[in-house]
């Protein structure tokens, strides 16, 4: 099967990075995430996710345990990051909120739904989502903590 797919929805998250750009992620992530962050943060974490994004999408297919922790990352931002926020912050617009709807989930269900049509098994699928849980937690718990003494130089 071709890896189109991944491609695509690594241009998807290239969107949602303008996106969130444009509408100033950082200024809102301060105030309704109460996350320490700045540009600089933003800058390197959303190269590391793309990163990771050429890293499934060049494997595709062949290894689709690793290749779906991408869209597992997409969908768990939309849903974690975006839509439950909106929704716990009293309809308080998130950057990225709109491709996150209409570039992740449809992407990123897709990935799975061809995953399950392809025959990948149950336990790659679940392994693949955990893996893209455990990549965000580790990024959410890296901003939590660069300024906790223990981790200061």
């Amino acid at each position: 099967m071709d890896n189109l797919i991944f491609w695509i929805a690594l241009a998807a998250y290239a969107l949602h990075i303008l996106e969130e750009f444009a509408y100033d992620w950082k200024t809102w992530a301060q105030k309704v995430l109460k996350l320490d962050v700045d540009w600089n943060t933003f800058y390197v974490t959303n190269v590391v996710v793309l990163f990771i994004g050429v890293a499934c999408a060049s494997v595709g297919w062949a290894h689709p345990t690793f290749s779906l922790i991408f869209p597992a990352m997409m969908l768990i931002n939309a849903l974690f990051f975006h839509i439950l926020t909106y929704i716990r912050s009293q309809r308080k617009f998130s950057p990225g909120m709109i491709t996150a709807i209409f570039l992740f989930l449809p992407i990123g269900l897709k990935c799975f739904t061809l995953a399950i049509a392809v025959g990948v098994q149950t336990k790659s699928l679940l392994i693949a989502a955990a893996a893209g849980a455990l990549v965000m937690a580790f990024l959410i718990f890296l901003i939590k903590t660069k300024n906790v003494g223990f981790f200061k130089p």
